[in-house]
């Protein structure tokens, strides 16, 4: 909304900047646009009447009060029509109430008046209310005296949940719907498909949940899951009471694996793959040279649009290789035929067809800022995620524009704390001002990558909070008064187990070390809150409440693997997390390299041989990386030494640059001198295969060798290869230890 239609709807008021303590909006989320503290109190009992007029909308308004009132407050109170004496509740359309989703809350001894010129601005009205009032069962509660008129900066403040990495079951996904609408956010994004998971059932194609909906991860365990059509419907229509649209996002051209390991001949090679367990931008995409990928599209969009009546579609666009498309002769025919120079110009061709197909039902196309290139249709709404650069496109392509990019609830705690955010204009772009029509707002992505439903509340909120506010009432910039006013909301949020995460910090910061000396293990946690307990089990099973906890160090002096879970008031906080140690020849001794590993992939000293193996994150501290260089290391066992294994393993992930070596060479040697090969081995690296990979190279002889030296020699794979998104630049090649027996 424009500023200068704010400064008239709010010229009569009083502006909150710091409300004292005892002030009735001290505990709001987000601020009110403007409030004017009055004279006495309005006492809320058994005697009082919810007054709704008569029209299905505003009685159901009445009916969410009434219920939240009563969970909150132990109250059960009647909603009636007219006629009701004080104290009363009054629900009222008025007309003179300027402004979208505005509303005009007057409360005073007797009566509380909650006024709106349309059912979202009373809806929001009344969440207001509700936090005036104080959450504890009692005969009655006092509410002071005050009057607010308040009203959104801006139409779409959205946050997406994605379910396709990692399913999230109807009940967390509605009790996210409570929390937005709560504090005021109008907008779920549902990231509904991706590689890893297509999460919406088509009745038309049924493989698409039987086989797109589950993968096998690394460790064999077979997981998934996906919303029937009914599902849909329901958490479609709670939403809707709570005043949030659910914008659907079915995921094309690219980051369609799912799609494809369900029915191959969606894509160009039509080859058959599986649904991948690891994350990255996957080669699979819907096949633009095959008109039955665009039938195929045609149908599941006329059964996403009959179950979302919100006129958006969100259809991601974003991360699209093109390599499959340029191999294809059908569709280097199309290109030819449409007279499209690359790739882009054929993306731009795909992302308008299915616009001009939803147009045709009456839905507007939203897709990520990938869809400028190539060209797109000014209709189109473009959610931007790399940076004002591509928002100023869209503007001056004339596209209307949904912020994201500096708001990823999936970056770490530490890196974006609720301050940063809180204090992160994203509208300050001069650009922005100057078409404040186009600016639809802002959304909060949580993306899942590794995120499940046990940590995603915590790295939800209480981020999510600062975000609404920011959405709401950008005025309000006193970060020290909001965090007065969020602590207010923190009882509340524990009284619905909420499992909100640390400000400032992670929730936990495990580093495990070995030290030499003494031969022992110790992990350290940093704990984001002084009351998590951290229960963890040495036989690698899953620790529960029962299981033995630590507080800031455990120590182990014998091998074995550490799962370590966080729990918070009995409940987990937190996927748990796997230590494994293992014990060798190797174990503590000086390693040399011959080229210095990238700063940031160094680990500790003595990386190599602490008995600690790497996880699935190559950002652990538990893999060491070399850019564009060979790893050259040897480990001096300090005497002469009988062996039978040596053993080293490293990853690719592709997609992060991280490729295997060409040919891994191990040698021994007595003086570090005069080397004898042992094994050299080749490995055929594809760097199209994006799938997160741990290749052990081993060597095994039935005769000890005795040496002293060990050396391991990795060549690295080179520069990337055309078609790769790193194409040019150079690859890594990462190791995580390096074992003898």
């Amino acid at each position: 909304m424009p500023k200068r239609i704010l400064a008239l709807m709010f010229g009569a008021l009083v502006s909150i900047g710091a409300p004292c303590a005892g002030a009735p909006s001290a505990g709001l989320v987000p601020q009110p646009q403007a409030v004017r503290p009055g004279e006495g109190s309005f006492v809320l009992d058994q005697r009082t009447r919810i007054v709704a007029p008569a029209d299905r909308r505003a009685r159901e308004i009445a009916g969410f009060l009434r219920d939240a009132l009563q969970a909150q407050t132990g109250l059960a109170l009647r909603v009636v029509r007219t006629g009701a004496k004080a104290p009363a509740i009054e629900l009222r359309m008025d007309p003179s109430v300027r402004g979208e989703e505005a509303y005009r809350l007057t409360v005073a001894p007797g009566r509380a008046t909650i006024a709106a010129a349309d059912d979202r601005g009373l809806f929001w009205g009344v969440q207001t209310f509700i936090q005036l009032v104080p959450a504890r069962n009692g005969t009655s509660e006092s509410i002071g005296a005050v009057r607010t008129e308040d009203a959104p900066a801006y139409p779409w403040r959205g946050v997406m949940l994605d379910v396709a990495r990692h399913y999230q079951p109807v009940a967390f996904v509605e009790r996210q719907i409570d929390l937005m609408s709560r504090y005021k956010l109008n907008v779920l994004h549902w990231h509904l498909t991706d590689d890893q998971g297509w999460r919406i059932q088509i009745r038309k194609y049924p493989k698409l949940t039987e086989v797109g909906a589950w993968r096998t991860e690394t460790d064999g365990e077979r997981t998934g899951g996906f919303y029937t059509q009914q599902q849909i419907r329901e958490v479609v229509e709670y939403a809707r009471r709570r005043n949030v649209m659910v914008v659907p996002e079915i995921e094309m051209p690219g980051h369609a694996s799912a799609a494809v390991a369900a029915y191959p001949w969606l894509s160009c090679p039509q080859r058959p793959v599986v649904v991948p367990s690891g994350w990255g931008v996957f080669d699979d995409v819907f096949c633009a040279g095959d008109e039955r990928a665009f039938a195929f599209l045609h149908d599941v969009l006329d059964e996403v649009a009959a179950l979302f009546p919100a006129p958006y579609i969100h259809i991601g666009g974003d991360e699209v290789p093109k390599r499959q498309w340029l191999d294809s002769e059908a569709t280097r025919r199309l290109m030819h035929e449409r007279h499209l120079a690359d790739g882009e110009a054929l993306q731009g061709w795909f992302i308008g067809r299915i616009q001009r197909d939803m147009a045709a039902r009456g839905k507007t196309l939203v897709g990520w800022d990938e869809i400028l290139e190539g060209g797109v249709d000014r209709q189109a709404i473009v959610e931007m995620w790399r940076g004002p650069e591509q928002a100023r496109k869209a503007l001056a392509n004339g596209n209307r524009l949904i912020v994201a990019g500096p708001f990823y609830l999936d970056t770490p705690i530490d890196r974006l704390t609720l301050q940063d955010l809180y204090r992160t204009d994203a509208f300050a772009d001069p650009a922005f001002a100057a078409r404040p029509q186009q600016m639809l707002g802002a959304e909060a992505p949580l993306w899942s990558e590794r995120v499940t439903t046990r940590n995603a509340e915590a790295m939800l909120y209480p981020r999510v909070l600062a975000f609404a506010e920011r959405l709401w009432n950008p005025q309000a910039r006193d970060y020290a008064d909001f965090q007065r006013r969020l602590h207010a909301q923190y009882p509340w949020l524990e009284a619905q187990h909420v499992a909100y995460g640390p400000e400032d910090r992670d929730l936990v910061d495990y580093q495990l070390s070995f030290n030499p000396p003494h031969r022992r293990w110790r992990l350290r946690a940093a704990r984001g809150f002084d009351d998590i307990e951290l229960h963890y089990t040495l036989d690698g099973s899953e620790p529960t409440a029962r299981s033995p906890a630590f507080g800031d160090v455990l120590d182990r002096y014998a091998p074995g693997t550490i799962r370590v879970a966080p729990f918070r008031q009995g409940v987990p906080y937190q996927a748990s997390e796997a230590f494994e140690i293992v014990d060798n020849l190797a174990l503590g001794k000086p390693v040399a390299y011959r080229a210095v590993p990238d700063p940031r992939y160094t680990g500790t000293p003595g990386q190599l041989v602490d008995g600690i193996l790497g996880g699935s994150d190559f950002h652990d501290g538990r893999w060491v990386g070399w850019k564009g260089a060979d790893m050259d290391a040897t480990v001096d066992l300090q005497q002469a030494t009988p062996m039978h294994s040596i053993q080293v393993r490293f990853l690719q992930q592709s997609g992060s640059w991280i490729l295997l070596p060409r040919q891994v060479g191990l040698a021994v040697s007595n003086d570090g001198k005069a080397w004898r090969a042992l094994r050299s081995t080749t490995i055929d690296v594809d760097p199209r295969n994006l799938r997160p990979t741990v290749y052990t190279v081993r060597l095994d002889v039935a005769a000890p060798v005795t040496a002293r030296y060990v050396r391991v020699s990795a060549q690295n794979y080179g520069t990337l290869p055309p078609g790769h998104g790193g194409a040019t630049q150079p690859a890594y090649v990462f190791a995580d230890e390096i074992l003898v027996r």
